[in-house]
């Protein structure tokens, strides 16, 4: 029983919960993006190109026979992937360009210069600019 309490506990950390919620947006990100290329990006480039459609591209290592497939080399799905990744990381990086941007924005803490400090006779707080302690008269240097 404490196994299962202590997996819960784990598993309702908002770290782990973050975690599968970058996870699943990230999936549906991905999809986003391959079909962007694939659906809008590749059919005018491949039109400039001749009408050639990337997806088909292919070296044919061993032909089909009977049932069994042909076995290939997909370069032209690789091409797309390869699109894919490009937006991706561009993306990612304008995302993390603009959150940098905002954090040097943000003003840094500011240490205020002390305005006390002890007397050395009786080492009660007196104020900085005192040229006699308020307390013990001593002259201070």
């Amino acid at each position: 029983m404490p196994m299962i309490k202590e997996f819960k506990e784990f598993a309702m950390k908002g770290n782990v919960v973050d975690l599968a919620v970058g996870v699943i947006i990230g999936g549906a990100f991905g999809k986003i993006v391959s079909s962007l290329v694939n659906d809008v990006l590749m059919p005018p480039i491949g039109m400039l190109l001749g009408g050639l459609d990337f997806s088909i591209l292919a070296i044919v290592l061993k032909e089909a026979i009977g049932s069994n497939p042909a076995v290939t080399i997909k370069y032209g799905v690789f091409i797309n992937t390869m699109i894919d990744f490009v937006i991706v990381a561009f993306c990612i990086f304008i995302v993390i360009r603009a959150m940098n941007a905002l954090r040097k924005h943000e003003a840094p803490a500011t240490i205020a210069a002390p305005s006390t400090r002890e007397c050395p006779q009786c080492l009660m707080t007196i104020p900085i600019k005192a040229k006699r302690c308020g307390y013990c008269t001593s002259p201070l240097g």
